[in-house]
Order: C-alpha cells, then structure tokens, then sequence
C-alpha cells in the first residue's frame, strides 16, 4: 500500500476516480453532443475515437482509464511516506502506475510509436509537481535555520531567496514547452492549449505563491520565468513557426501575481502573529 493512512487514501480514490469519470464524460459531450443522443458510442478524440476495438468495449474502457487516472491525481497530494527510502519508492511506484494507465489509453487510441508523447510530458509535469514540493521543503528549513539565528539575513533582491526557486522556473518556462512543442502533432494540443491556458499559469502563479508566502516579494523570480521563456521561444521557431510572444506576458503576469498575493498573506499571517 502506498499510504499509512488507508481510510484517507480510500478516500481520495473514490473521489479522485468520480470526478475523472465525471470529466470524461463532460469532455465527450462537450465534444461531440451527438454521441449521446444519436445512439452511437463513438466518443471523439481523446476518448477512443481511433480504438481498434468495439465502440462500446472502447468507450467502457475510456471511462476506466479515466477513472482510473482521476484517482492517480487524488491519492497523488497525500504524503506517500514520512522520508527516506520508503519515499523514493512509493513515489516511483506511484508514477509508474500513472504511467501505465496513460499508455493504456494511448495505445487504446494511437499507434504504439506515439506512446512516448504522452509519456515525456507525464513524466515532466511529474517531476515539476516533485520539484515544487522539494522547494517548498527546502525553504521552510532555511526558515528553521534562520529562527535558529544560523542563517544570513536578506540579500540584495532576494536574490539568495530566489535561488532554490529557480530550477523550477527553468522547467516551466522552458524545458516543459520546449518538450512539449516536439511532442505536438499536426494539431498543436500540448504547447497550444495545455501549456498556456494551464501548466503555465497555474505553475506561475503557484510557484510565485509558495515564495511569496515564504520570503515576501522577489521581484527576480518573475523576471527568472520571463527570461526562461525568451530562452524558449527562438529555440521553438528552428522547429515550430507558432506564434509563442504571449507566453511572456502570462509568465510575468501569473508569477508575479503570485509573489505578491504570496507576500500579502506573509504579511497578515506576521501581522496576526503580532496581535
């Protein structure tokens, strides 16, 4: 078992399970109307349009995979163990089955050679979420450390501050699109529409939060995402003629947003603590 509690995990299945069920339906019907109510279960796209199996076994084994995926995510914000060996294995068992259900689905769907695409961009958001939680951890022991009077005080800019974040923006705002644009076929699904209406914002914003929360503002963090994506997007046009110029008004925009609703509760948080 993955988890010590297992009533809690049990929990977050079900759950988890429900609502990807619930989003593969919505998404089916969002997508062809028609499906439903026109006595086909022929579902589109994403949702065993190309399976080579019956449509009604096809569609059964979408909502399964889904199901299946939506409890993966669940389970995924619980501790899978306190530190130490035990950890490193329950995660990686953890993203093995992830990973084995959305090859499934992409073999259900498309040839065996396109497995890879889905699997690449898996493992990148995977290890951005791992990356995130790492930053978060190491910045509350310097927290710890600094209480203790063992650490420095403030740099100039917060630069030292920023430091631990930086990694994570360089996976953002460049490795994970650089990764994804090479994964897009002919319809550009991932870099189009994933990355900016999603992973971009909502990893900005998040990762601007938690450093914000921490250190109050770091205006270099913001300007780390922005430079991460003008790194990125002349490196895209040697293989992609998109139009990626956007991508720096959502990194600066969403990243500092976040700081700064990061060091706002920072100070109601000290501001509570005082009274």
């Amino acid at each position: 078992m993955l988890f010590d509690d297992r009533k809690k995990a049990a929990a977050r299945i079900l759950a988890g399970g429900l609502l990807g069920a619930a989003g593969y339906l919505l998404l089916s019907f969002v997508t062809q109307p028609g499906a439903f109510f026109g006595g086909s279960f022929a579902l589109d796209f994403t949702f065993c349009f190309n399976a080579r199996v019956p449509e009604a076994l096809g569609a059964a084994l979408g909502l399964l995979l889904w199901f299946a995926f939506g409890a993966e995510i669940g389970v995924a914000t619980l501790p899978f163990a306190d530190g130490g060996a035990t950890l490193v294995c329950r995660t990686l068992l953890h993203f093995a089955a992830m990973a084995a259900t959305v090859a499934a689905w992409s073999l259900l769907n498309f040839r065996p050679v396109e497995t890879l695409a889905f699997l690449v961009p898996l493992a990148l958001v995977y290890v951005l979420v791992w990356l995130g939680r790492w930053v978060g951890w190491y910045v509350e022991l310097t927290a710890i450390r600094e209480k203790l009077g063992l650490a420095p005080g403030p740099s100039p800019l917060k630069w030292r501050e920023t430091l631990p974040y930086l990694p994570f923006a360089a996976l953002l705002c460049l490795a994970l699109p650089l990764v994804l644009r090479l994964c897009d076929g002919y319809v550009p699904v991932l870099s189009g529409m994933l990355y900016p209406y999603l992973l971009l914002p909502v990893g900005g914003f998040c990762s601007g939060l938690s450093l914000g929360r921490r250190r109050g503002v770091c205006p270099l963090y913001p300007a780390a995402c922005v430079l991460g994506i003008l790194v990125f997007i002349p490196l895209a046009r040697l293989f992609s003629n998109m139009y990626d110029w956007p991508l720096v008004t959502i990194a600066l925009v969403c990243s500092l947003a976040g700081n700064l609703a990061g060091s706002a509760l920072r100070r109601v948080r000290k501001g509570g603590a005082g009274a």
